[in-house]
Order: structure tokens, then C-alpha cells, then sequence
């Protein structure tokens, strides 16, 4: 058996990323329809594991992502699909990933069985790699049926220091545990000789995940409904990973400026150090699906008493990991390479987030590569469209003509403020936005000094990103932070 010191030590192999506030990269830091994400770290990689987000009877298979650094993700498709597991047929939910005795193994849930009387549940699937193929252990599930009126389904395995393992699971507004036996596919039972111990805390809904930190055992679950924008993560701490839990907090919530929908959680943290982020799913806010989730992750911290205080999902991308996920261009031509957003020249082009910001910081590195143009930030836009000046919304832009400029479009355009300023083709210049009520502020590189200082309260809220006009572009560390 793999001893708990064996398994440090290949934590510890794994590459320590800087403490990111949040996906540096950009979320969703993945593309594709995804939920549910787990998270391992195996060797030198991190994983994770998530829920193929489609409807029941497309969720046949899993897919995988590993990164050795937390921003350039690699797709590891098909690592389980029901051709290896006999009794699963559809909704193959939730993977929980786990290594031991030198082996990898991955629980899961599928058929969403509604009563004792049909097959399905929880099973668990073995691999000699991290990126399988999954088999099934047991040729049946490990969990079939409803105790203390948990759904078995949403399962998380944990390794205690002791090298207890447990499986906490459960759906319907109920939660269970289960002591794992060291062969890691059958359930061991309690001093009292249960096998299951309930342990819902107030507000559960689903999605368990157990986390150890300092000698205390944080449960956290999700909250309100998984299509609808009130689902959300909330936490309790105890001594003991059979509770009691009492609930203490909500720590993940939707932001009506970022997503909604965001919940069903795992936690990673980074080997060797004290740096935690939080995977979790979300759904952008144009977005009506129910199955539109897409994977986002944040930084999560602690207090000194050990407490969460809630995650702030932030707006960032510095384009490292070469793509646009969650952006959204009108005209012009956009490529994402060597860790830049580049825009081709044209008339207008512009391209935007997902994001309906009001009071916020907008920030981003702009060089002018060409053109006689500008080019810039786009602030609280809405109805895009293609065209020079087709939203509504403000622009700030920096010209090799000389200039920084102010200005709002609504398919024309009113210049508000412009000043002159040295701008050189080739040359990256640091572009800040305070938008805050009808005051706007523009800064380029001192940012302490803005160069534009001026009011206008035409546009309260809307959408962020880039745009050219007359101009070719590169643009790079875009960032958007409520006031």
C-alpha cells in the first residue's frame, strides 16, 4: 500500500505556480460546455475532472484536463465512458479522482436513479494512468441505493492522515459518509458497525467536498438550484470528518457583473504551500441553458481562525495560455499568440466579454501596432455589433497621432475629452479606466495622474473588452475590478 509520505513526495514533485488571484489566463480557463470540476494533483500535473455539461442522455463519457502550471490546459478525452462501465447508460456525473496503492481511481455517479428499484448510483473506476482509460473495479455500483435520503450521486473522496479514506456524497438535500477500505472499492463500517453516518448541515443541497487544513475538517456543498442563478457554495468546519458540521458561511455566490450560476465546488491547494483555489462551475450572464456551465476557478484564503471569507470572482487575462475563450469579437481579426490579444487593422473592430460591469477599474496594456488609428478600452457597452461605432457604451484610446481620447459611441460617435500624449508605434503603454457613477477617469501609464478627468452619466453598466479603430493592435493583462 501507498503510504501517506510516498504520496507527499509526489505532490511535492509538482511544479509551485505564483499565487494567482484567479485564472490569470482568463475564465472559463477551459472551452467547452463542463461542470462539477474535482481536482488531483498526480506527479507533475494538476487535473481536473469535471462533468461533460450536456443533456442526460449525452452525458456517456468524461473528459480531463492537466496543466503543469495552472494556465495551458490539456484535454485528456474519453478517460471513462459507459462502453467500459456495463451498468451505466446516461448522466455520468461528478468524478471524484483519488490515487492510491498505485493506482489511479475515479468515483462517479450515473442513470440519476430516482428510487431503490432501479440500477445506477455511485461507482468507482481504476486506471494505471492519471489519464486512463477508466475501467469499472466492481462490475456494479459501490453505492446503489438511497440512504437517509440522500440521492447517491455528487461523491468526493477523502484521504485522512491516518489513511482512512472516506466517500461523502449525496443529492436530494441530504449528505452521507462512508468509510472507504484501503482497497479503495468497497465500504467499511463505523465503531457501531453503520456503514452510512448522515451528516447534512443546514442549507444542504448537494455536491460534498471535504478539505483538511490545520487539523480541521472544512465541509463545503452547494446551495439553491444547479439551473438557476441562486446555486452556491457554502461551508462548516469540524473536528472530526463525521461532523457535526454546522454551517457558518455562503462563500461563493453569483456576481451580477461576472456570472451566475456559480457552485458545485472542489479546492485545490498547491503542494507545499498555503495558496487554495476554488474550481468550481458557472454560468455566463447571456446565457439562459441550464446546461451552459463552463469551469472557472478562483483564489480562496483564510482567515487567521481558520474561517473562509467569501471568493471574489475577478475578470482577468493576460492571453498566456493562446486562446480567447469567453471573448466575443464584432469585425475586425483577432488572433491570441505569444501571450497577446492581437487585433488586425480595421475600422471598429472590437471584441467583449461576457460581463456587465458598472463602478469598476478597467485595466490593460495597449501598443499600436499600425495604422494612423487608435486603439483601447470599451466600457459598460451593450447591443454590439459589428460596425465602427456599432454599441453603446465608452471608449478609451490611445493614438500615434498624439492623443488620448475619450469618447461614447451609440452608433456614432461623441468625442467626451481628448489630450495630447507621446504615443510611439511599437510601444506598450499601460491604459486605465475608473469608471465610478458618471465620473470618468483615464490614466496611461501614471497611474496615479489621470490624463482625462471628466463626467458623463449617458451609460451605467455593461459589457468590457478591446477594440481598434483605423489602427492595428496588440493588447495584453486585461483586468476589470468592481469599486
Amino acid at each position: 500500500m501507498q503510504t501517506i509520505a510516498a504520496i507527499l513526495v509526489a505532490l511535492l514533485a509538482a511544479p509551485v505556480p505564483p499565487g494567482y488571484s484567479t485564472a490569470e489566463a482568463g475564465n472559463p480557463f477551459v472551452d467547452g460546455r463542463y461542470a462539477d470540476p474535482d481536482v488531483a494533483v498526480y506527479n507533475d500535473r494538476y487535473w481536473v475532472f469535471p462533468t461533460s455539461s450536456r443533456s442526460y442522455a449525452e452525458q456517456t463519457y468524461l473528459d480531463a484536463f492537466s496543466s503543469a502550471d495552472l494556465v495551458t490546459w490539456t484535454k485528456h478525452p474519453n478517460v471513462l465512458t459507459t462502453a467500459n462501465v456495463s451498468w451505466a447508460k446516461y448522466a455520468v456525473w461528478a468524478p471524484a479522482p483519488i490515487q492510491r496503492n498505485g493506482r489511479y481511481y475515479l468515483y462517479f455517479a450515473a442513470n440519476d436513479i430516482q428510487s431503490n428499484a432501479a440500477l445506477g448510483g455511485i461507482g468507482v473506476a481504476v486506471a494505471d494512468r492519471p489519464e486512463g482509460p477508466y475501467v469499472d473495479a466492481i462490475g456494479r455500483p459501490l453505492i446503489d441505493r438511497f440512504v437517509n435520503g440522500a440521492q447517491p450521486i455528487d461523491q468526493d473522496v477523502f484521504i485522512d492522515d491516518d489513511g482512512q479514506a472516506y466517500i461523502y456524497y449525496g443529492g436530494w438535500g441530504h449528505a452521507n459518509v462512508a468509510k472507504l477500505n484501503s482497497d479503495m472499492t468497497s465500504l467499511g463500517s463505523f465503531a457501531d458497525g453503520s456503514v452510512y453516518r448522515e451528516i447534512t448541515p443546514a442549507g444542504y443541497v448537494e455536491g460534498p467536498q471535504m478539505l483538511k487544513r490545520d487539523g480541521k475538517y472544512y465541509l463545503m456543498w452547494s446551495e439553491g438550484g444547479w439551473t438557476g442563478p441562486d446555486y452556491s457554495v457554502a461551508y462548516a468546519m469540524a473536528d472530526s470528518p463525521t461532523g457535526p458540521f454546522r454551517r457558518l458561511d455562503k462563500i461563493l455566490a453569483q456576481d451580477a457583473a461576472v456570472a451566475r450560476g456559480a457552485g458545485h465546488n472542489s479546492v485545490l491547494t498547491i503542494p507545499g504551500t498555503d495558496t487554495s483555489y476554488i474550481f468550481y462551475h458557472r454560468r455566463p450572464l447571456s446565457e439562459t441553458d441550464g446546461n451552459a456551465r463552463y469551469l472557472a476557478y478562483d483564489r480562496m484564503t483564510f482567515r487567521p481562525d481558520g474561517t473562509i471569507p467569501p471568493v471574489t470572482m475577478l475578470v482577468k487575462d493576460n492571453f498566456d495560455d493562446t486562446n480567447t475563450i469567453g471573448w466575443k469579437t464584432y469585425g475586425g481579426t483577432w488572433t491570441a499568440t505569444g501571450g497577446q490579444y492581437r487585433a488586425g487593422h480595421s475600422y471598429g473592430g472590437k471584441s467583449l466579454l461576457d460581463d456587465n460591469h458598472s463602478n469598476a477599474v478597467y485595466d490593460a496594456d495597449v501598443t499600436v501596432t499600425s495604422g494612423a488609428g487608435d486603439a483601447g478600452l470599451v466600457f459598460r457597452a451593450t447591443a454590439p455589433a459589428v460596425g465602427t461605432d456599432s454599441y453603446r457604451g465608452y471608449y478609451a484610446g490611445i493614438t500615434p497621432a498624439g492623443r488620448v481620447v475619450l469618447g461614447r459611441a451609440n452608433n456614432n460617435w461623441t468625442q467626451l475629452a481628448a489630450v495630447p500624449m507621446t504615443v510611439t508605434p511599437g510601444t506598450r503603454h499601460h491604459l486605465r479606466v475608473e469608471a465610478v457613477g458618471a465620473s470618468l477617469k483615464v490614466f496611461v501609464d501614471d497611474l496615479t495622474t489621470p490624463k482625462i478627468n471628466t463626467t458623463d452619466g449617458t451609460f451605467t453598466a455593461g459589457a468590457s473588452g478591446v477594440r481598434v479603430y483605423n489602427a492595428a493592435a496588440a493588447f495584453d493583462n486585461l483586468a476589470v475590478t468592481s469599486r
